[in-house]
């Protein structure tokens, strides 16, 4: 499956994809992520639940607080 992840084409050896399994192919284990799909935002609580399917523009975001 082809995907743009972050602005840069990936492709991934799958033919489903869920974003918990992006996430876990990528190593993206850093705990406040943003995921958008297409632009639409996707709740952690429907991370096993949301499919990414080819040609999906896929945006994870790095959360980073400070003071």
């Amino acid at each position: 499956m082809k995907i743009i992840l972050n602005n840069l084409p990936e492709i991934i050896d799958r033919d489903t994809l869920t974003v918990r399994e992006l996430l876990n192919i990528k190593k993206f284990t850093f705990k406040m992520l943003v995921v958008r799909v297409n632009g639409k935002p996707i709740k952690q609580q429907d991370y096993d639940t949301t499919y990414i399917n080819d040609g999906d523009k896929v945006d994870v975001i790095h959360l980073i607080s400070g003071g």
